[in-house]
């Protein structure tokens, strides 16, 4: 299927860029963007022999895209994308198409799932068994039975144990005849055998739990050797799926899509997001790539981070080990490093200080720690160790995001360190955050409780997962409103990686990103603010040394 090249007229003074931006910038070209109210405008209006309304619900929207491109003529036109299905089909008129063999896959895909849907039907017919569900509650009855009957016996035993106690100090204390003493402390030893049958019989009458607990294991046993098939099959089904993908590069060069993962196999959907799918469409079709964009449409996914009309960059799990061989021979320009620029060597400034801490305030743009793998060496850290080359231990305590401005402590010695993190792991330590939302905020107040985890294909984005996510507390309260923003004051409970910039624009928590968030709302706000409005404003905990309060208050530059 060829991908429908739309027309685009070039723009005024030929305002192109010189080689593809990277697919991974956060701020498409504008003539990208161009494109792409093109499409957005058609869908508004409503595409036909589509149905775009299940986009609009809960959860239900998705990711397209659109590429400008440029064929031998020197005419200018873009394509069109979308991620994974589009009304439950792989393919849409008007669209770039799949990567993959479609006719191949059509022939293997349904007696793969056959095969996976027998698995969850013997899963859930075991999970809903009633014997099995019966057998569950009776082992948790004989459970709470015992421990009731222990607890009872072992009270019971405790005070008789300190009577035969008390018994036999005042035996030792009297002056009684042998005969007699001896046969009072038989009595006392035969009282205390007596506790240890009954403690033995107790424990022997618990084998019908330990029978319970065996069927019920028994079962486990069986529901995880079921799980553990499915999963294999699943693997082996999209080993299949995969084998079906060939992906091209701009020099002409083709790969099996797994031979770009190698050695971890590709995730779901890997090859199936509209970036991919366009540039396979252009290299197909002999169209030169001039500028990507990918945005979002419908209602926000249940996990969060993404908003109708908003861009984004194509996604690092996925896309990551993909686009760049697709990229090879087409000139184009290299992905986005954060925490590289350039920082004033005076930086960051200090706020407080005495013998044993010092709190600075941390400027937007700054890492806390040096980067993954040591790539990027500036950072606060590094810069506090020259300052204070006598200093013991790691000297920062907690962490900032790059984006984020605001209050960091750092220990000068490695027990000031310790006892601090230990505040912090008691939850011990307030720190209050200063941020503008994008948007109007109903509530004065209020308490978010959405937890949250890594996106395994898109870090070091988070996630909302109430499933298997950690737990993930902020409080805010609102102090001013306008523009159709929210100026607020934010108090994380808990300290999870981007929790306040997730809680900010979940929709489930105060479904406004923060202004400037790259990851989570738009790159740039709607009134032309270069960076993340979030601040750390406030920070309090008792000094470990002195055991004083300490309060230290740095005001938000925005």
């Amino acid at each position: 299927m060829t991908a429908r090249v739309w027309r685009f007229p070039r723009p005024p003074g030929g305002a192109l860029p010189g080689v593809l931006p990277s697919p991974f910038t956060h701020d498409p070209h504008p003539v990208a963007r161009a494109a792409a109210a093109l499409l957005l405008a058609d869908l508004a209006a409503g595409l036909p022999g589509i149905d775009l309304g299940p986009l609009g619900e809960r959860g239900g929207g998705k990711m397209l895209g659109v590429l400008v491109v440029e064929d031998a003529a020197g005419e200018l036109g873009y394509l069109r994308g979308f991620s994974g299905m589009l009304d439950g089909q792989w393919t849409q008129p008007g669209f770039a198409p799949p990567l993959f063999d479609q006719a191949a896959r059509d022939a293997m895909w349904p007696a793969g799932q056959a095969v996976l849907r027998s698995h969850d039907l013997a899963l859930r017919a075991l999970e809903a068994d009633p014997a099995a569900l019966a057998l569950r509650a009776q082992l948790a009855a004989a459970r709470t039975a015992d421990a009731d009957a222990t607890a009872v016996q072992r009270a019971r035993h405790a005070a008789n144990k300190a009577a035969r106690g008390m018994e036999r100090a005042r035996l030792d204390a009297a002056d009684l005849p042998a005969a007699v003493l001896a046969a009072a402390r038989h009595a006392l030893a035969q009282a205390s055998r007596a506790d240890t049958a009954e403690r033995r019989q107790l424990e022997a009458g618990q084998a019908l739990t330990a029978a319970l607990a065996a069927e019920v294991a028994a079962l486990a046993a069986r529901r995880a050797e079921l799980a553990r098939r499915r999963a294999e099959e699943s693997r082996q089904l999209m080993r299949q799926v995969h084998d079906h993908y060939e992906i091209a590069s701009a020099r002409g060069e083709r790969r099996p899509l797994r031979a770009l993962y190698t050695p971890a196999e590709p995730p779901g959907g890997a090859g199936d997001c509209a970036a991919p799918k366009l540039l396979g469409a252009a290299h197909r079709q002999g169209l030169r790539p001039i500028a990507l964009a990918e945005v979002w449409w419908g209602a926000p996914p249940l996990t969060g981070g993404r908003h109708a009309g908003a861009f984004y960059p194509a996604c690092r799990g996925k896309c990551g080990p993909l686009l760049p061989f697709m990229l090879e021979g087409l000139p184009h320009e290299a992905g986005p490093v954060f925490g590289g620029g350039a920082i004033a060597p005076d930086e960051p400034r200090v706020v407080f200080e005495d013998a044993w801490i010092v709190v600075v305030d941390k400027p937007c743009g700054l890492l806390s720690v040096p980067g993954r793998g040591g790539a990027l060496h500036d950072c606060v850290q590094a810069r506090l160790r020259a300052r204070y080359p006598a200093a013991t231990g790691p000297l920062v305590v907690h962490r900032l995001d790059l984006d984020t401005s605001g209050l960091l402590i750092a220990a000068k010695d490695l027990a000031t360190h310790a006892a601090i993190q230990a505040l912090f792991a008691r939850r011990d330590v307030t720190k209050r955050y200063v941020a503008w939302l994008d948007g109007d905020i109903a509530a004065d107040a209020g308490r978010i409780d959405l937890p949250l985890r890594g996106d395994l294909d898109d870090r070091p984005r988070q996630i909302v997962d109430r499933d298997h996510g950690l737990a993930a507390i902020t409080t805010y309260e609102v102090l001013a409103r306008a523009g159709g923003r929210t100026r607020v004051a934010l108090t994380p409970t808990t300290g999870r990686t981007h929790q306040l910039r997730v809680h900010a624009a979940h929709p489930d928590g105060l479904g406004a990103p923060i202004v400037g968030d790259r990851l989570y709302g738009r790159a740039v706000g709607p009134g032309g603010d270069g960076r993340l409005l979030l601040h750390a404003a406030h920070v309090r905990l008792v000094h470990p040394h002195t055991g004083a309060p300490l309060a230290v208050d740095c005001p938000a530059p925005f």
